[in-house]
């Protein structure tokens, strides 16, 4: 065995060393090493869980290698880099992949294995065979193939070749570190992944940063556009996590949900990701921003004892400009925080932190800070601050799940996100009622049929609006319109139900509320209700109204009623929201044929037909 003080090196070893000379002797020393360790089979394997968003169950997991724990050669990287100067690589690829195998099937977890195998996989002899894959009694279609572009020597051909080969005998194939280097587009067009994995550079920190937020939305759409399923790595936190939810990405992994470790055990699920059955759970999309919650604005920031010294703080906030808030923690219970700028500037008066340094640091602290759950929704949040105190603004606020401290969250990054959000749902919002419009409408469908929650759409329109704009100018028409979303919205639930407004006199109510029934009947009555502010007293009288038709005769047109075509939705019945809005229409199409105010329920749905009373 080589002597381990002489392998207790940097990373860089090699890069650091005083000559050539002795870059080539230590690496000769380590490639023998290196041998021995292959011949030994003494590579250790480790498995990261890859989480399905939809469940936070196990969807698969990553193998991952590492050298004896003695020695330099532990660290992955370095065994690389050793086997390729020693020309030992398609040896330590083929122990890799038998090493992972062999204890993956041993120990049965069922889901998909994915291997990281590099150029050498495919350019020299394949390291197994699919008579090796199910001699370890597994199912090729078990194995993910990831694939990278780390090295830009690889024969692109021949990597197209030898995957689309595999491919053909049952393995899928993954694209990893999608944005590493430079041809990571191009291969994924040639290749046509079954998954792309999204390296983690463009997904820490995607909380805060737009720019990254955007590329993963175009990774998103270009994932849907082939076929290809996307993979988030590197989740460290939970503002991360909360945002590639919102995005619809379908797979993560990272620290946050679980570490490489020897056994293939499968995690418990994330708080952010309850099961997609569970009907508490609220869809991704525009329609669902007074959903997004304080875990979005938060990040990760080590917190301090209430009886450490000033010195201490003085000195994180030193070592860091950009720490702000330090939150002070006792037995996980947040107690206080400490604001870098009302500290500092106590600390930078004459003899300060002399006077000061060796007391506790909660003499200092800010007694009553804004603490919030996790699960707090950014509406309230936001209501939370402007209710409390001005200093929170600056100050910021704690989180907390189940009581405990979990992360802090910034007044800025607040005032930031609520921007966003306003900016995004002023975009697509219909101009004369402000609700969101056919695009926010289409996402919030296509998410809960994602998820499989059921729901029920009424679809709303008013009868004879046109001849009443005609006779009483568009002025009151947009007055009555704007009234009627008023009506609808009130009929709403907040925290379930969703309003749209497709354009001109057409609504879409997207509900989840248990007594949805009540809630669009309670629309009927209050619209009939209130109409009559809309009208002439002799229009009232006569129950209608009158104008010319092309022809030139009189016609008596019915005082403007609505109409509901309702549509439940259960999972499995549509696909997508193109199939619901046709089935919607023709339920407000049967909701129309029945004179004055209409709810018709479609029977293909439901095998029951309603009218409301007062039709």
């Amino acid at each position: 065995m080589t002597n381990n003080a002489t392998l207790a090196l940097p990373k860089d070893f090699y890069m650091r060393s005083a000559s050539e000379k002795q870059v080539h002797n230590t690496l000769d020393v380590l490639g023998a090493e290196l041998q021995r360790i292959l011949s030994r089979r003494q590579l250790s394997p480790l498995f990261q869980p890859i989480l399905d968003t939809r469940t936070g169950q196990a969807f698969g997991f990553e193998g991952l290698i590492r050298g004896p724990s003695d020695t330099v050669l532990h660290s992955p990287i370095n065994l690389f880099n050793v086997a390729r100067y020693a020309n030992l690589t398609p040896l330590l690829e083929e122990a890799c992949c038998r090493t992972l195998l062999q204890a993956f099937a041993r120990q049965a977890p069922g889901g998909r294995l994915f291997l990281n195998v590099g150029p050498a996989f495919f350019t020299n002899s394949a390291p197994f065979r699919m008579d090796d894959v199910m001699a370890f009694g597994l199912r090729p279609d078990q194995i993910v193939i990831e694939l990278t572009e780390s090295e830009p020597s690889f024969d692109t051909e021949s990597l197209l070749r030898a995957a689309e080969h595999f491919r053909a005998l049952g393995f899928t194939i993954a694209l990893d570190d999608l944005g590493e280097g430079f041809a990571s587009l191009k291969l994924w067009s040639e290749l046509r992944p079954d998954f792309v994995k999204i390296d983690k550079h463009f997904v820490q920190g995607v909380s805060f940063d737009p720019i990254k937020q955007q590329f993963l939305r175009s990774i998103r759409d270009l994932a849907a556009g082939t076929g290809a399923r996307v993979v988030a790595e590197g989740i460290e936190t939970e503002a991360d996590l909360s945002v590639v939810l919102e995005l619809g990405l379908e797979f993560v992994q990272g620290y946050l949900l679980g570490r490489p470790v020897p056994s293939v055990t499968p995690p418990n699920p994330h708080p952010m990701m309850r099961n997609g059955n569970d009907n508490s759970r609220s869809p991704r999309g525009f329609g669902n921003q007074n959903r997004f919650t304080a875990s979005r604005l938060m990040q990760t920031v080590e917190p301090v004892d209430p009886r450490t010294a000033v010195s201490n703080v003085a000195e994180r906030f030193s070592a860091d400009p950009s720490l702000s808030t330090l939150p002070v923690v006792d037995s996980g219970i947040p107690v206080g925080l400490l604001n870098r700028y009302a500290f500092l500037d106590l600390m930078s008066r004459p003899f300060a932190l002399d006077l000061h340094g060796k007391k506790s640091c909660d003499r200092f602290m800010e007694r009553q800070p804004l603490v919030v759950d996790h699960g707090t929704t950014i509406q309230e949040l936001s209501q939370l601050i402007v209710d409390s105190d001005p200093r929170h603004i600056l100050f910021g606020f704690i989180v907390t799940q189940n009581g405990e401290y979990v992360g802090i969250g910034s007044g800025q990054e607040l005032m930031r996100e609520i921007t966003r959000l306003q900016m995004q749902a002023a975009r697509y919002a219909n101009p004369l009622t402000l609700l969101p419009g056919n695009v926010p409408i289409h996402e919030h469908l296509d998410g809960l049929l994602e998820q499989e929650l059921p729901f029920v759409v009424g679809y709303c329109d008013l009868d004879y609006f046109k001849p009443y704009n005609d006779v009483y100018g568009y002025r009151k028409g947009d007055e009555l319109i704007q009234w009627a979303g008023k009506i609808f919205q009130d009929a709403c639930d907040p925290n379930l139900d969703f309003l749209g407004h497709i354009g001109g006199d057409d609504f879409v109510l997207v509900l989840r509320s248990e007594d949805w029934l009540k809630r669009l009947e309670s629309i009927l009555q209050r619209f009939q209700e209130g109409r009559t502010i809309f009208f002439l007293p002799s229009d009232l009288e006569r129950d209608g109204y009158e104008t010319e038709d092309r022809k030139g005769n009189t016609v008596l047109h019915p005082l403007v009623s609505v109409s509901i075509g309702v549509l439940p939705v259960t999972s499995g019945t549509y696909a997508t929201h193109r199939e619901i809005a046709t089935a919607a229409s023709h339920a407000k199409k049967m909701a129309k044929g029945i004179e004055g105010f209409s709810l018709f329920i479609e029977r293909r749905s439901t095998g029951i037909g309603v009218t409301a009373p007062g039709a």
